[in-house]
């Protein structure tokens, strides 16, 4: 797992400054609620995420749904003192880890606290991520009726050999029949997948693709597989005992991919996800509300152990470990041990790293010098979309979605 970030040391008491909520109103406030239990630790994941045999004694699942709802109400309590006026959440997310490993009554009653403490705007999204061995067609009953209105199934693959490496245990026949559960109780479906995992083929990546459209869901995320340090997959990786990835074949399957995305009717609207319109809502309701909170640098409250929050330029994080995060939230502390004030330089780069990605694009008035001289540039190149550069914003072409991250540091100058 990845350390700590570096940063000032958190106050005990969670005080945010008055500038941090000085322009509450104009901004929306998200919910994550991080759940750190899995059944077992996939080889690629550096995700903040324990197994039982791991925590050992002293932390139980079965405590986890009461500590996380007095962050709840810590997290009101810090941010009526710091002077924000009450906002309803707009988007509130359970992610992991897997959210399915506790009793989807604890999930319902962690939401219920979340819409005590803050309340949920009308067209609130509210979302669990599940794996499909550890639902039922009961754990769809109970979520729809304490408001969940998506479901977002971690599928990564459908072929045997490539979950294998990545050490998924799921069963792949367990995926349509729990995404068929979500759809009959009336809950957006999402699909998560990764691909250019050692030892796929592009045929495999089809076939994961092609089984994912058969189910119907109104929301895919492609991610390529990032070798992160300090995970299993990355030793192996070293050892020989794996390939390393391709930065070509993830190319080429990302392009896969958007072509027969497409051509099933989704549209991308962020360079990894993708939406279409289906049971009675458009392609852009059917977008991740919560995620787009984040690439457009919204305010969000991370609930949990390692989770991070964000409130107009200044950033925390929470104790990683379940003990001492359940210790502080019991005490009445701040589980918080680090948080930053971002200064406008990067405020600056993020937002140009976040909004190139997002299918508006980012206003060109927006850029400092360096960054709109360089688009005449990046429109040469077939990266960004000249008409939409003529209306006033840089957007990225199909080609410029594979070079994200080079049209950021020209528009960086870097």
């Amino acid at each position: 797992m990845p350390a700590q970030p570096e940063g000032d040391p958190a106050p005990r008491d969670g005080a945010l400054p008055a500038a941090s909520v000085a322009r509450a109103t104009d901004r929306t406030l998200s919910l994550y609620v991080h759940v750190p239990f899995c059944a077992v630790r996939c080889g690629y994941c550096d995700f903040n995420t324990y197994t039982m045999d791991q925590l050992g004694d002293g932390v139980s699942q079965r405590d986890y749904h009461a500590d996380a709802a007095a962050e709840v109400r810590f997290a009101r309590s810090v941010l009526d003192a710091a002077g924000a006026p009450p906002r309803a959440l707009h988007s509130v997310f359970f992610g992991g880890g897997t959210p399915t490993l506790l009793p989807a009554w604890e999930l319902a009653l962690m939401l219920e606290q979340a819409r005590e403490s803050f309340g949920l705007a009308p067209d609130a999204e509210v979302t669990v991520e599940a794996n499909p061995d550890s639902v039922s067609e009961e754990t769809f009953d109970v979520l729809a009726a304490a408001g969940v209105t998506r479901v977002s199934f971690g599928m990564q693959s459908a072929v045997p050999h490539v979950l294998r490496v990545l050490e998924r245990t799921h069963t792949p026949a367990n995926v349509p029949r729990a995404v068929g559960w979500a759809k009959d109780r009336g809950l957006g479906a999402s699909v998560d997948l990764i691909y250019g995992t050692p030892g796929e083929s592009v045929a495999d990546w089809r076939t994961s693709l092609e089984a994912a459209l058969a189910m119907d869901p109104d929301h895919v995320s492609a991610y390529s597989l990032i070798i992160e340090d300090g995970t299993k997959l990355a030793a192996q990786i070293r050892r020989g005992e794996v390939p390393d990835v391709d930065p070509d074949d993830q190319a080429e399957k990302y392009t896969l991919a958007d072509a027969l995305l497409r051509e099933a009717g989704f549209e991308w609207y962020e360079v990894s996800n993708w939406s279409r319109a289906a049971h009675g809502r458009s392609a852009v309701q059917n977008r991740s509300v919560h995620n787009l909170a984040y690439w457009r640098n919204q305010d969000w409250w991370g609930i949990g152990p390692g989770a991070h929050s964000h409130s107009d330029g200044v950033r925390w994080w929470n104790l990683k470990h379940p003990l001492p995060y359940t210790a502080a939230v019991r005490r009445g502390d701040s589980p918080a041990v680090g948080r930053e004030t971002l200064n406008g330089e990067t405020q600056y780069v993020e937002h140009v790293m976040l909004g190139i990605r997002i299918r508006e694009g980012l206003p060109l008035e927006g850029l400092r010098p360096e960054g709109r001289h360089a688009v005449a540039g990046l429109i040469a190149d077939g990266w960004l979309d000249g008409a939409a550069a003529l209306r006033g914003s840089a957007v990225l072409t199909d080609a410029g979605r594979l070079m994200a991250d080079a049209v950021t540091r020209r528009l960086l100058d870097w």
